[in-house]
C-alpha cells in the first residue's frame, strides 16, 4: 500500500492487494479485476483503460491474457465499424470477477485484526 494514500489529507483505511497467481502464467489481481469492471460500466475496451488511464493496447493485452486463461472468454469484443465496435463480460466473466471480489473481502476480514495493530504502531501524521 502507498503511505501516502489519501482522500483530502485524511488517509485512506488500508485495503489488501490480492493477486493471486491460479496456476503457472496465470495471474489475477487488482488491475485486471479494475479493468474487467471498468469494461463492464464503458462497454468498450478502450473507454475501460482510458478510465483507468491505461493505453488500448495493454487494456487489451489484459483482456487478451484473461481471455486465454479461461475454457471460455471472459470477454466478447465486437469490431468497430458503422455503429462502432464494443465489448461485454460473459456470464463467466461476470463470475470470475464475482469470485475474485469476494475472496478479497474474506482477505480483508481475515487480516483486519492485525492491519488495525499495525495501524497503531505508525506515527501520527504531522
Amino acid at each position: 500500500m502507498d503511505e501516502n494514500n489519501t482522500t483530502d489529507g485524511v488517509p485512506s483505511p488500508p485495503e489488501p492487494r490480492v493477486r493471486l497467481q491460479i496456476k503457472q502464467g496465470t495471474a489475477l489481481g487488482p488491475g485486471k479485476a479494475a479493468l474487467l469492471e471498468a469494461l463492464e460500466r464503458t462497454g468498450s475496451i478502450s473507454a475501460a483503460g482510458r478510465e483507468l488511464n491505461m493505453s488500448y493496447r495493454r487494456a487489451w493485452l489484459l483482456i487478451h491474457s484473461v481471455n486465454q486463461a479461461y475454457r471460455e472468454p471472459l470477454v466478447e469484443a465486437s469490431k468497430g465499424g458503422a455503429g462502432g465496435g464494443g465489448a461485454i463480460l460473459t456470464p463467466l466473466g461476470r463470475e470470475v470477477l464475482s469470485i475474485y471480489r469476494r475472496m478479497e473481502r474474506k482477505a480483508l476480514r481475515a487480516i483486519q485484526p492485525d492491519l488495525d495493530v499495525l495501524q497503531k504502531l505508525l506515527h501520527d501524521s504531522p
